[in-house]
């Protein structure tokens, strides 16, 4: 049995996004079922949508970034009831038994996790995200989101939010660390935020100096343009960590080049092309070069809880539901500070 709900629907590649409907099955023993409020816009989801990433299962209802309230549960549910303010962020079920998911790095699920739209449950159903009305998720892959930050600015945290506090949790960035955040867009201004209350000293490289000001508030004390071959000058060896947020070719020994002894860049932005290194750049510095995937269950709701505990939320600009294609367009042109979120209640087409 399903139930039919309204959701943003795009018919095929690269198709403009229109208001439809789509199923959803019907709540089981240990299932939530969320009536979400607001779905953050993942440039992730403009790769899947246009398939710049691969074949993509249409028709696609993007969106891993959610938040909302639970309006039924199971008769077997023991984490969530009916009224908590609850998230899904990128993937909705794992096996939940290799020695991945038993660690609590269910992203890494060696099965293979089961993407929250754009792929299939186990049982081989499409799934389909966020920018809709409602969803239902087994209660183990829902969050909880704490009191204190709005559920509009948790949205972008399931994803954004994640994806930038794992890598600063994993390398260590804290009270006497230098590091460094290559970009300040959806994923940057989050990984500022964080590893400044984290206790770090936190610099921005970016492209151009347009968005210094923003940066300094956001918790940031230095900001240099990459554009400027000073910055590699000044900044040489200076950085324990360095998080790469952007999707871009990049100068990749540049950027090692201002790594301490030991010191790790990490990417969590997706370049479309390979990108080249020379050995060098590590061998000299006994640097590392990684990559870090979201987080776990365990840890993604360590870093909501960290998020209300220290007053982070995204900085967004909400739209409705005739705006979202429009929105993808300005992403693209990094024309958002710093995060689209829908408001889902625009989103049921008008009465006849």
């Amino acid at each position: 049995m399903t139930t039919t709900v309204p959701a943003l629907v795009a018919a095929s590649p690269g198709a403009a996004f229109e208001r439809s409907t789509i199923e959803r099955r019907n709540v089981g023993a240990n299932d939530v079922q969320i009536d979400i409020a607001f779905a953050g816009i993942c440039h992730s989801d403009i790769h899947q949508a246009r398939e710049e990433w691969g074949a993509g299962i249409f028709p696609m209802v993007p969106g891993h970034e959610i938040a909302g309230i639970v309006t039924a549960v199971g008769a077997d549910v023991t984490k969530h009831s009916v009224g908590d303010r609850v998230g899904i962020g990128c993937f909705v079920d794992s096996c939940r038994e290799c020695d991945n998911c038993l660690a609590g790095e269910e992203q890494f699920c060696l099965k293979g996790n089961v993407a929250t739209y754009n792929g299939r449950e186990y049982t081989g159903e499409n799934t389909h995200g966020g920018y809709s009305t409602q969803i239902v998720a087994n209660e183990n892959y829902v969050l909880s989101i704490p009191e204190g930050i709005g559920l509009d600015e948790a949205a972008p945290l399931l994803c954004a939010g994640i994806t930038t506090y794992s890598p600063l949790k994993h390398w260590g960035a804290g009270p006497g660390k230098k590091v460094a955040i290559v970009g300040m867009g959806g994923l940057g201004h989050m990984g500022v935020k964080i590893a400044a209350a984290l206790g770090a000293d936190v610099t921005v490289l970016s492209q151009t100096l347009s968005k210094q000001e923003d940066g300094l508030k956001l918790g940031a004390t230095d900001y240099f343009a990459t554009s400027d071959p000073e910055t590699f000058k000044t900044n040489r060896k200076r950085f324990d960590l360095i998080i790469n947020t952007v999707s871009a070719d990049l100068p990749i020994d540049d950027y090692l080049s201002m790594l301490t002894l030991n010191g790790s860049m990490v990417f969590v932005g997706l370049p479309e092309k390979p990108q080249t290194f020379s050995v060098f750049s590590l061998v000299g510095g006994r640097r590392r070069l990684a990559g870090s995937n979201i987080g776990g269950i365990r840890e993604t709701q360590e870093m909501l809880d960290f998020c209300a505990e220290h007053g982070l939320g995204a900085d967004i600009e909400v739209i409705d539901a005739d705006q979202v294609n429009d929105a993808y367009e300005r992403v693209i042109k990094s024309d958002v500070r710093y995060r689209f979120v829908i408001d889902t209640a625009t989103i049921p087409a008008p009465a006849a």
